[in-house]
């Protein structure tokens, strides 16, 4: 880059960022990221019980298996909500169209 050329020209270089078409966009890695964090904290809590009680690996199976299917769970109500809510937003555009006015050639 040129001593003259400031960061203005840089910026033209850089594509243009595209507007989101869903606001579900971006949240499937968060939801990744949430659900091994989740695993991997309950499966440490898991060993530190064990290992207090001498039960290696019977209460971190357990608590593991216990975050996967309460992510499975949250994962699934958090769908749900989401497409109930698109729904009655489509149910909601759908009835805010002017009704079309019956033509001549349905009418006969």
């Amino acid at each position: 880059m040129r001593a003259t050329e400031g960061p203005t020209s840089l910026v033209k270089l850089l594509p243009t960022p595209r507007p989101l078409d869903t606001a579900q966009n971006g949240q499937t890695l968060g939801r990744g990221v949430d659900f091994a964090l989740t695993m991997l904290v309950f499966l440490g809590v898991g060993a530190l019980v064990d290992h207090w009680l001498g039960t290696w690996p019977l209460v971190a199976i357990v608590l593991v298996v216990v975050s996967v299917v309460g992510q499975f769970l949250k994962m699934y109500y958090e769908y749900s909500a989401t497409m109930d809510q698109l729904q009655a937003e489509r149910a909601a555009a759908r009835a805010a169209q002017p009704k079309s006015a019956p033509s001549s050639e349905q009418a006969a």
